[in-house]
């Protein structure tokens, strides 16, 4: 294997010089980093990553901090955020974020400090005051992913925004008998998800004047979940809706086979609406409003990525995700609608 000493001869530079454009140092020229790293490729000389990091301090790894790893926005996150991470030359630490108090403060307070992450991201972890702090004692850039977290920088979508919009397409279809699938009030989520999603759902229906007080179900965010709820809202024709909303498009995926499975047909004996435009969701034709996780996680590893090289901090601020809505063949006016005229 060749030397570090054999790429610097070859490069026409010191070996010093050498180590610093191989490992990322400033205070080395373009030209001279071009010739080192070219020398390097020739002769296949492999950067030792623990030689780097004692040269700038750095290394070259972000922690990424999250409750889930198997379910479908979470692991899109994660892998938007290693695909940016692979390209900056970065590895990835993964740590998922236990439910117990003691068991959360260990990994803050020692598992981040020992493994010498160079960044942060979070993805749906709501930071405690505390936290924030810590990391701001580390001198970490920061990013969180789900929702706002004072004092760093984060980035969301509108939840609200997300079902009103799905709930106001299916009015303005003349839908007036609408039920939302979402999840669990109680179940521990950050940011309120499923209260905000609810939130959203009520709101439209409250700007149409029309009733929702028995209009709300919840279930898993996951396809058995919008099954099995989609064969118990479904199962009697007498009090059965024209649309549902649902909190996720697995949720939807879930009624619409329930719905088939009943002899529902879809949509024009029940319209249906997701959340996220999952990869799913076209074979589906489901109608959803889309929010691309994985551009989100990428976003947020170029974020830290670009605070790391020009080392400065990340200044907090809110970025607001944009949404969208992507009508397919899963909504159309219900059978009983008035007709227009």
């Amino acid at each position: 294997m060749s030397s570090l000493e054999e790429v610097a001869r070859r490069a026409g530079v010191s070996k010093a010089t050498a180590s610093r454009a191989l490992s990322g140092a400033a205070h080395v020229s373009p030209a001279a980093r071009e010739r080192v790293a070219a020398a390097a490729s020739d002769l296949g000389y492999v950067v030792s990553s623990t030689a780097a990091s004692l040269v700038t301090g750095r290394t070259k790894n972000v922690g990424v901090i999250t409750p889930f790893i198997n379910r479908w926005f979470f692991a899109e996150v994660l892998e938007g955020i290693e695909s940016a991470l692979i390209a900056a030359g970065y590895d990835l630490t993964l740590f998922r974020l236990p439910a117990e108090p003691e068991q959360r403060s260990r990994l803050f307070h020692y598992f981040l400090v020992r493994k010498r992450v160079d960044a942060i991201v979070c993805v749906g972890v709501a930071l405690t005051p505390s936290e924030v702090e810590l990391i701001h004692t580390l001198r970490r850039p920061a990013v969180g992913i789900g929702g706002a977290i004072p004092g760093i920088t984060t980035m969301s979508i509108d939840d609200v925004e997300a079902t009103r919009l799905a709930t106001r397409h299916l009015i303005s279809l003349g839908h007036r008998q609408i039920v939302h699938i979402g999840g669990d009030l109680g179940e521990r989520m950050d940011f309120e998800v499923h209260a905000r999603r609810l939130a959203g759902f009520r709101a439209a229906m409250d700007e149409a004047g029309l009733p929702h007080d028995d209009a709300f179900r919840t279930t898993t965010f996951s396809v058995p979940g919008g099954f099995e709820a989609g064969l118990s809202l479904l199962a009697d024709p007498a009090s059965r809706p024209t649309a549902i909303v649902a909190g996720c498009d697995e949720i939807a995926i879930g009624a619409i086979t329930a719905a088939r499975q009943l002899g529902i047909v879809v949509p024009s004996g029940l319209s249906i609406v997701g959340i996220d435009d999952h990869p799913y969701a076209p074979m589906f034709g489901l109608t959803t409003v889309r929010q691309r996780p994985g551009e989100q996680g990428g976003q947020a590893a170029d974020l830290v990525v670009r605070a790391l090289a020009d080392q400065e901090p990340l200044e907090p601020r809110a970025l607001d995700i944009p949404i969208g809505l992507v009508v397919r063949s899963s909504t159309t006016a219900p059978a009983t609608a008035p007709r227009p005229g």
